[in-house]
């Protein structure tokens, strides 16, 4: 795949998805369906190593990229993704001033609902992928049971998450010594 031609989906992908993962219906809509150059495991892969690293939830697009076409990949997805983070400063200057007429507020709330959904989209075909038995099922109800009523950071779950699964993963060899 042409370099450029990876910059301009990632970056339609960030351009258009306003938050983190949001870009996810994106980038798999052209990546994996359309043009079959990125796999739902290497997204989900991209997604966690973006997830137990330090910076932007979006910078999963740099690792999708480095999938798709390796360093120079890597690079088209760091300049998808800080391109919208430079177009914004002029739009910030014009919509500051205009933040709380209620036409902006209701524009900006359905961006954020949109934004959802999106993810939402998204996330049903990656975890078709990477739910595959009891144990992978069993943390991913735990987790979101965690997210969902405790005040934890999703950091300290991802890695409980992972912890948990590496125990369960040596329990048939404890059985056997």
């Amino acid at each position: 795949m042409k370099i450029l031609v990876l910059y301009l989906i990632l970056l339609k992908a960030t351009v258009t998805s306003f938050a983190g993962l949001a870009s996810l219906p994106v980038v798999r809509d052209e990546l994996v369906i359309q043009r079959h150059v990125l796999t739902d495991t290497q997204l989900n892969e991209s997604v966690v190593i973006t997830r137990s690293s330090p910076g932007p939830v979006g910078l999963y697009v740099v690792s999708a990229g480095y999938f798709v076409a390796g360093l120079p990949g890597a690079f088209a997805g760091w300049l998808a993704m800080v391109t919208p983070a430079l177009l914004i400063i002029p739009l910030l200057l014009f919509a500051g001033r205009r933040a709380e007429h209620p036409r902006v507020k209701a524009a900006l709330q359905t961006v954020v609902i949109a934004s959802a959904a999106l993810l939402l989209a998204a996330a049903i075909p990656l975890a078709k992928d990477a739910l595959v038995d009891y144990m992978t099922i069993g943390i991913a109800v735990a987790s979101l049971a965690l997210l969902l009523k405790t005040r934890l950071d999703s950091l300290w779950i991802i890695f409980g998450s992972a912890a948990v699964s590496v125990v369960i993963s040596f329990l048939p060899l404890l059985k056997m010594g």
